[in-house]
Order: C-alpha cells, then sequence, then structure tokens
C-alpha cells in the first residue's frame, strides 16, 4: 500500500478553480436580447478616491443627461437610466448588432461618508462623472506629536 500525502491546500485551489470554472459558464448566459440589440446592459464604471472626494466615472455614450437619473441615499450612489435606439428601420438587413440599448440600472454602496449638498455630475462626451466630496469627519486627519 503506497502512502499518498495529502495537500490540503492544493485541494482548496482545486476546488477554487472549479468554482471559478461554474460562475463563469453561469455568467457567461446574458439574457436574450430583444430585437435590434434592446435589452440589459451595463454601464462600465471606475471609482477612485482621494484624500477629499469620492470620483465615479462611467461610460454612458450615445445618451442626453436628461436620460440619466443620479441619487444619493444612505451612502448608497445609484445611476439608472434607458439607453434609446436612434430610429428603427425595419426596411435594413442587418448583418451584425453589438451596441446594446435598454435600461440601465447600477448601485454603490461608498466607501466613506460624502457631503450630499456638495456632490456635483458633468457628463461629456459619452462619460459621465460624478465627484462625491467627503464628509470632515472622514478626512484622515495628522495628529501631530508632543515631545517632552
Amino acid at each position: 500500500m503506497d502512502l499518498v500525502r495529502w495537500r490540503p491546500f492544493r485541494d482548496l485551489a482545486t476546488m477554487q478553480e472549479e468554482m471559478n470554472r461554474l460562475f463563469d459558464r453561469l455568467f457567461e448566459r446574458f439574457p436574450e436580447r430583444k430585437e435590434f440589440g434592446e435589452g440589459l446592459w451595463s454601464p462600465c464604471v471606475d471609482i477612485s478616491e482621494t484624500k477629499d472626494e469620492i470620483v465615479v466615472t462611467a461610460e454612458i455614450p450615445g445618451m442626453k443627461k436628461d436620460d440619466i437619473k443620479i441619487s444619493l441615499n444612505d451612502n448608497i450612489l445609484t445611476l439608472k437610466g434607458e439607453k434609446r435606439q436612434e430610429k428603427k428601420v425595419e426596411e435594413e438587413n442587418y448583418h451584425r448588432i453589438e451596441r446594446s440599448y435598454g435600461a440601465f440600472h447600477r448601485s454603490f454602496t461608498l466607501p466613506t461618508t460624502v457631503q450630499q449638498d456638495q456632490v456635483k455630475a458633468t457628463y461629456k462626451d459619452g462619460v459621465l462623472k460624478v465627484r462625491l466630496p467627503k464628509a470632515e469627519e472622514a478626512k484622515p486627519k495628522e495628529i501631530a506629536i508632543e515631545v517632552k
């Protein structure tokens, strides 16, 4: 009878790889899109932080500012809107439709409290930028050391 060395961390790594493959297969199946590419879509978002503010940058091309709604409630920033197709032309014979249309809804819990009355949002060239100034109590404070 041969001795087999037990390597628990290798078994955990194998189990993690199996779980990753399972989730990859699960999430690669997007909901069926409606005619002409309408359906669910989700804009890409970057969230960065400086010592004074949190900046949320979202790619939302082809939309008007009136089609985008931003709200902040209980430290949760919500972006939502709807991207509509310019026009539907029934007589055209499409070979490929890759642009996405439809409603989107993204919510993010902010890592720190912000000054809600000072939030500013700009939209230029398809990029939405939301600047959320940190509340004074959330900013880092340097503590002086006394020498005795």
